[in-house]
């Protein structure tokens, strides 16, 4: 997949966000006009992690680390205060927000990518950066909750999720059956909600210049409706043939909107950049989060559940309809086909049920087209960097889409 490959799902998207920009004239940072460095300087409180620019590959790593140091103590504290206020209202809110809480945390791709771009970028301040890049781990939290709500998931990570928390207080009390079906559902539903509150939250009170903190709060909205599309499509998707759904769409909607695009663009309007640095930005986060997600999708089949948490089951019994899965039944001969249809979507799959679907998928060459998918949009990410954006950044994106072929190995 060379740079031109992903240009349908670059434009897709900015077609919606074109329905948007009707809506909230100069809402998006590509065709908004960069806000002055004066406005910008209107703070709300001192600040003293000040840096100087990244001159290298070292400094800017080192730079990153603090970076998502101060983003992770911000995160700590905003989340302490919201228990603490919670407490004076009601001590089941207290408990949710500890359940939310609880939920937040992981390798922080989406913090890493808003403080590489704000510093790679000429940033310099980590008390501006650290609550919008905060933000984004706040967004990503609400999305798997909601998400294994709609997929009916209890267990995120190998550990009870918010549904499952709340299953397994309400079964202690005794209450089971449908009256805690209601519960855990409203509970779930209300934790993402509370998540996304605390995205917005942080970047409202972010220490930065009224017209930039605008732009944070529209670039945050639409991030969160083109998510919410791509999450009906792949809703939707469950109602179609397995080859006649477009999961790249799916992908770049769903996944590279919230996990690259969109903090790799907060660190951009922060640091002050122009339209085009936008540009870029949006044709790498696009690239890199396709990558992702087709490497994540093989994972969920291929992978080592020990290394990767992720179940090789899970998806296939739910009949997720992923690229692989697409092309399995596009090149399966009919024999190949009639294991699929047999085995994907049964609820009871086992491992023989799988090793056959694995089979198929390999022999078919299934697998192998996808693997060269996601490392072809890697590759895309990788140039398009390294053509367009200052060399620093570019090597330490490099660096990212390398760490991430690498999960799972």
């Amino acid at each position: 997949m060379g740079e031109t490959g992903i240009d349908s799902h670059v434009h897709a998207r900015e077609s919606f966000r074109d329905v948007h920009a009707d809506a909230h004239p100069g809402a998006h940072p590509q065709t908004a006009p960069a806000p002055s460095r004066a406005r910008d300087d209107e703070r709300t409180q001192p600040h003293l992690r000040v840096l100087t620019a990244p001159p290298d590959d070292a400094t800017l790593r080192a730079q990153v680390d603090a970076g998502l140091t101060a983003t992770s103590e911000t995160l700590r504290r905003y989340l302490t205060d919201r228990r603490d206020q919670a407490g004076h209202v009601a001590h089941e809110y207290l408990v949710l927000w500890e359940t939310v809480a609880a939920q937040v945390g992981g390798k922080m791709l989406r913090p890493r990518l808003t403080v590489a771009a704000y510093l790679g970028l000429g940033g310099t301040d980590l008390d501006a950066v650290a609550p919008v890049a905060a933000a984004q781990e706040l967004l990503h939290t609400a999305m798997l909750v909601h998400d294994d709500v709609l997929d009916g998931d209890e267990v995120r990570r190998g550990v009870p999720n918010v549904a499952g928390t709340y299953r397994a207080r309400l079964r202690d009390r005794g209450v089971v059956g449908r009256a805690a079906d209601h519960q855990v559902l409203g509970s779930a539903l209300l934790g993402g909600d509370l998540a996304l509150s605390g995205a917005f939250d942080l970047v409202a009170t972010a220490p930065v210049g009224p017209e930039v903190r605008v732009q944070a709060m529209r670039l945050l909205a639409t991030t969160l409706a083109t998510t919410v599309a791509g999450e009906l499509l792949d809703v939707g998707g469950e109602l179609l043939a397995p080859s006649d759904v477009d999961p790249l769409l799916v992908a770049e909607l769903k996944t590279a909107a919230y996990t690259c695009c969109a903090p790799l663009q907060a660190g951009a309007l922060l640091a002050h950049a122009p339209a085009a640095t936008h540009a870029t930005l949006d044709r790498v986060g696009t690239a890199l989060g396709i990558a992702f997600q087709l490497a994540d999708d093989d994972l969920g089949v291929f992978g080592d559940p020990a290394v990767t948490g992720k179940s090789v089951h899970s998806d296939l019994r739910a009949g997720t309809r992923t690229e692989l899965l697409r092309y399995a039944y596009l090149l399966a001969d009919d024999a190949g086909r009639a294991v699929l249809d047999r085995h994907v979507g049964d609820p009871a799959l086992d491992d023989a049920g799988a090793a056959a679907v694995r089979d198929v998928m390999v022999g078919s060459g299934a697998r192998d087209h996808v693997l060269a998918l996601a490392a072809g949009a890697a590759r895309s990410a990788r140039e398009t960097a390294a053509r367009h954006l200052p060399p620093v950044l570019a090597g330490y994106l490099g660096g990212v889409v390398d760490e991430l072929a690498e999960r799972g190995k």
